[in-house]
């Protein structure tokens, strides 16, 4: 797996100060992504066990609530494993720091569709706080939102929706009546990119 950048001190990817790790490599490709060059998977620098050692360190300070995985695409098949790892490397070293995750595949599409196809996504969920789930849309851009870029797109909590069997947003936003539900149309698309 290879990574564009980590933000150390980041504010804006989820509460108070976080580490995000921005992970190389994206299927989606949204209209208007701001940084279509990291779609590419072997953008970036390797993400090896020094970066983990470094992220590590960071999360080790106590002013640094947690971590954010953020696009390209973190839960993609071919980044799963690499951020299985370091997921499960945080769990043990620092377990009370919050795991958030932004996806371009829905909640549905990843319990229903990747879950039991891939070997890592209901590990990576298990760990999860927050998922922050769908694409870009820029024509649902608003720019009130928290912690989101386009109406379509969900804060949700990963366990509870886990408990639940259904998509709960988190509390860490109060915003959801502005959420647009859009059907996906790509569903059967990356379905058949899974089963190759």
């Amino acid at each position: 797996m290879n990574y564009w950048t980590i933000k150390k001190m980041d504010t804006a990817n989820g509460p108070w100060l976080r580490v995000s790790l921005f992970v190389s490599g994206c299927p989606h490709w949204c209209k208007w992504c701001f940084n279509a060059i990291a779609w590419d998977f072997n953008y970036g620098s390797l993400f090896t066990q020094e970066v983990i050692d470094e992220i590590l360190n960071e999360l080790h300070k106590d002013y640094i609530s947690g971590i954010t995985f953020l696009w390209w695409e973190p839960l993609a098949p071919e980044n799963q494993k690499e951020v299985w790892n370091v997921i499960s490397q945080i769990k043990d070293e620092c377990p009370d720091k919050t795991i958030w995750c932004f996806s371009g595949y829905t909640y549905e599409f990843i319990t229903e569709y990747m879950c039991p196809s891939l070997p890592y996504t209901s590990k990576i969920l298990s760990c999860l706080d927050v998922l922050v789930d769908w694409k870009f849309v820029q024509d649902l851009l608003d720019l009130k939102l928290k912690f989101r870029w386009s109406r379509n797109q969900r804060v949700l909590d990963v366990q509870e929706s886990l408990r639940e069997w259904t998509p709960v947003w988190s509390n860490e936003v109060n915003d959801k009546n502005l959420y647009v539900h859009v059907p996906s149309d790509e569903v059967e698309k990356f379905w058949k990119l899974f089963k190759k």
